[in-house]
């Protein structure tokens, strides 16, 4: 795709001062200019275009990959295997849909970041569902806001409260806890009965592409705070109608409504659309301020 021989190398830790230098060399680009680059890119299969849009780029990836240094892994390989994430995203760029390439590539960046890991403990098999991998990359802030840094295991009311914040069972952030407080050999047994099988075995995963899932997780969480805050902008009433309508596993009828609140079921109706209307608009403010504050802080 863009021509990678020419992009700054990260040899090791001690270069990492020396390549934040370089790449900061690489110009970010105005709106227009950005949208010109992908254009020519997508429609010309201009290489030199989607060099520039890369190099841009790449001070966005550093960002990415320094909040990844507690896994224990070399940065330099971290930050690669976050510019092929961002090489990916650039390949598959739309810029006609309206959203700058910074907004678009952070989802790849990350992803191919987080598979990197994945691939490189000896812990695929828990990488297999989506809540697993959600704890996987969340436990130790979760662990460190509660302040439970020692080692070993952590104490019932830790887990407890861990497993309630992360949407998991306790078993699971026991499990993750001790797996993560150690990389046990690929050949060592998964289970402990006697049973066969070996963590190697689970090295083929035939799960649904894993970029898509990290994304998809990421950008779920995000809406899903959005709307949380959002829900600050309706009164009593209004939320309650919406809760009851739109968030409930058994939306409740417009009858029992406005047999509640003693109006009509129209009224209820009416009620129901005006809320929506307003928490829709406070999500998209809301995550529109995400991106930029998400921007500014890359830069």
């Amino acid at each position: 795709m863009a021509r990678t021989a020419t992009l700054p190398v990260l040899n090791g830790e001690s270069g990492l001062s020396h390549y934040l230098a370089e790449i900061r060399k690489f110009p970010m680009l105005e709106p227009q200019e950005e949208y010109m680059l992908a254009k020519r890119w997508r429609e010309h299969d201009d290489r030199d275009a989607a060099h520039r849009l890369v190099t841009s780029h790449l001070r966005l990836v550093a960002k990415i990959a320094m909040g990844y240094r507690g896994y224990g892994l070399p940065i330099s390989e971290v930050v690669s295997e976050g510019n092929v994430g961002l090489m990916q995203a650039v390949k598959r760029f739309e810029p006609e849909k309206g959203f700058r390439l910074a907004t678009y590539a952070m989802w790849w960046i990350k992803a191919s970041i987080q598979e990197y890991i994945l691939r490189s403990w000896s812990l695929v098999k828990m990488g297999t569902t989506a809540n697993q991998k959600k704890l996987f990359f969340n436990l130790r802030k979760a662990k460190s806001k509660i302040s439970a840094l020692e080692e070993g295991d952590m104490r019932e009311d830790q887990v407890k409260l861990i497993a309630k914040r992360l949407g998991v069972t306790e078993r699971d952030v026991i499990d993750m806890n001790r797996r993560l407080g150690g990389d046990a050999s690929l050949n060592a047994p998964i289970r402990d009965d006697g049973e066969p099988g070996e963590w190697q075995d689970w090295l083929v995963d035939t799960s649904p592409n894993q970029e898509a899932i990290m994304a998809e997780s990421e950008e779920y969480d995000h809406r899903r705070n959005a709307l949380t805050g959002a829900m600050g902008v309706l009164n009593p009433r209004e939320r309650r109608i919406f809760e009851a309508r739109r968030l409930a596993e058994e939306p409740m009828t417009l009858e029992d409504l406005a047999a509640e609140f003693g109006v009509s079921r129209e009224r209820v109706r009416q009620i129901e659309v005006r809320a929506f209307e307003k928490v829709q608009a406070a999500v998209k403010s809301t995550v529109a301020r995400q991106e930029q504050a998400a921007l500014e802080a890359a830069y």
